[in-house]
């Protein structure tokens, strides 16, 4: 297994060993994950680089309890995900995992708040929508429906309602790729923000390279494998991010 910089000292939340993904089509087999070997550790903010169809998203996806790899095995503290019923994985993803992705998947007829509350109603121990909003600069906008909001506010509206129910893993697929740079320079701040006060474990994936410097640790996966491992002996804030 690769050396993964940064952490070692600490036991992972995530196990994941030896973990493929094979998707047939017919006679077609696309190999999205190789063999996969990761730890993602409690509080940390990671990166996840990789172009299109290097596999990111399905490792996010494996990770987050949304797909089930073909072979190997994820570990999340004592649950083992590859093992795990079609109920279990709802009550992982419910209970420990928000998600936030490129599209923001608001409803439209609900409010800022109304679409907040969705997520609270069914956890355990949420935070206030009202707060929640406001965690992400949006006290403001409360009322607003998706339709009087700008596409950065929805997508804030959508990572506040993934960090609502106060979950131990955060995971971002994309979540700056339909926004312009001032926009995306605002959702990272909110993510850094949520990393910092909440102590929330944060995985974003992009294919965007400037990200990577906000980052505890940088990933770089290309054709279904983990290319390198990296540790940002300073991390830089959002703020000085240009891309």
């Amino acid at each position: 297994m690769q050396v993964q910089n940064g952490c070692m000292g600490n036991k992972p939340v995530f196990r994941v060993r030896g973990v493929s993904k094979v998707y047939r089509m017919g006679e077609v087999e696309v190999h999205a994950l190789r063999e996969v070997d990761l730890d993602l550790y409690a509080g940390e903010f990671v990166v996840l680089l990789g172009a299109s169809g290097s596999g990111k998203s399905t490792l996010l996806n494996i990770v987050g309890g949304l797909d089930v790899p073909t072979a190997g095995e994820v570990h999340y503290l004592d649950h083992d995900l590859t093992a795990a019923t079609d109920e279990a994985l709802t009550r992982f993803r419910r209970e420990h995992v928000g998600f936030v992705f490129q599209f923001y998947n608001l409803i439209p007829s609900l409010t800022a708040l109304e679409n907040v509350s969705l997520v609270t109603e069914i956890a355990a121990r949420p935070l206030a929508p009202d707060e929640a909003l406001r965690l992400v600069g949006l006290g403001d906008r409360l009322n607003h429906f998706p339709a009087q909001l700008s596409g950065g506010e929805q997508q804030r509206v959508a990572v506040a309602r993934a960090v609502a129910k106060r979950p131990d893993v955060l995971l971002c697929d994309e979540p700056t790729g339909a926004l312009d740079f001032a926009s995306g320079k605002v959702v990272l701040e909110v993510l850094d923000r949520v990393n910092r006060e909440l102590g929330t474990t944060t995985v974003v994936i992009t294919h965007n390279a400037a990200i990577a410097a906000m980052a505890d640790r940088v990933i770089h996966i290309g054709s279904g494998r983990i290319a390198e491992i990296g540790a940002n002996a300073a991390k830089a804030s959002p703020a000085e991010l240009s891309w």
